[in-house]
């Protein structure tokens, strides 16, 4: 009896548990929705380390963040599942991107990077503010790189790869997301413009002590450089693991070791760390 009520509880669209999923997806779509309504969106900003003397920030990046109705930041994992296919998604990429280009008018010194979806390529309010920050300083186009996961750019790699083209010229550079998570077809490198892959995290956490992703991390590494693609290592949390890393060969490492992610400007911090004040 026990097991069929189980069954029962999961089977079915009306479902308690469905229900409650269900429930919980249009809650977090709603908070999503009015943090944008509201402007109650941040930027959280980590930094990519050089994997190589002099050891220095390549750039950061920049997650996106919402403030829920008690001003609370909930991080992108707590809401971009739910929001990323729908309208409320593309807004989110709009105004990570226009956080993401203020950040880059206001401080000169630094490079960023912002995620988007491939969905938002087509869409065009994102294409709108884009145009209208390079206006005003077609050399911002040089400091930013524009994150797209695996998963994304194979929804729609013709698309991905002719937005890629247009906007070369414009100095942007780009980034392979979450490189090893999906079913990427590696004959669309030849195609695509990426300037650099991501390593996704899964296989870099205890790396140290895992052969298998050592193994797949070697392989991925092999193959960015194939393309010349430069290679960052994503969730580097230990020492051992960011050896492991620099000595398998890759450019740039991002993770808690050197720092997670805050609303905080970390070049600020860092500038008034090195003058003392």
């Amino acid at each position: 009896m026990g097991n069929k009520k189980l069954a029962n509880l999961h089977e079915g669209s009306d479902s308690p548990l469905n229900a409650a999923v269900s429930t919980r997806d249009r809650s977090v779509v709603q908070m999503a929705t009015d943090a944008v309504k509201h402007k109650q969106c941040k930027l959280a900003f980590q930094p990519v380390i050089q994997a190589h003397a002099p050891y220095r920030v390549a750039f950061y990046e920049g997650f996106i963040r919402v403030l829920d109705e008690t001003g609370r930041v909930i991080p992108a994992r707590e809401f971009m599942p739910q929001v990323e296919n729908t309208p409320i998604g593309r807004d989110l990429d709009c105004v990570a991107l226009e956080l993401g280009l203020r950040t880059l008018a206001r401080n000169p010194e630094i490079r960023l990077s912002i995620n988007m979806s491939a969905r938002s390529i087509g869409y065009s309010n994102w294409s709108r503010i884009l145009d209208r920050f390079l206006k005003r300083d077609a050399g911002l186009g040089e400091r930013l790189i524009l994150e797209i996961s695996e998963s994304s750019a194979m929804q729609v790699p013709e698309l991905v790869v002719d937005f890629m083209d247009r906007l070369q010229d414009r100095g942007i550079a780009f980034a392979l997301d979450d490189f090893g998570a999906s079913n990427f077809s590696f004959r669309y490198f030849r195609e695509f413009l990426f300037d650099a892959a991501k390593i996704d995290g899964q296989f870099v956490r205890g790396i140290s002590h895992d052969p298998d992703n050592q193994t797949l991390v070697r392989a991925l590494i092999a193959v960015a450089r194939e393309f010349e693609i430069l290679v960052t290592a994503e969730s580097v949390e230990t020492q051992e693991d960011a050896a492991f890393l620099v000595a398998s060969g890759v450019d740039c490492l991002q993770g808690f070791l050197y720092g997670a992610p805050s609303v905080v400007e970390p070049w600020k911090q860092e500038n008034r760390s090195k003058t003392g004040s």
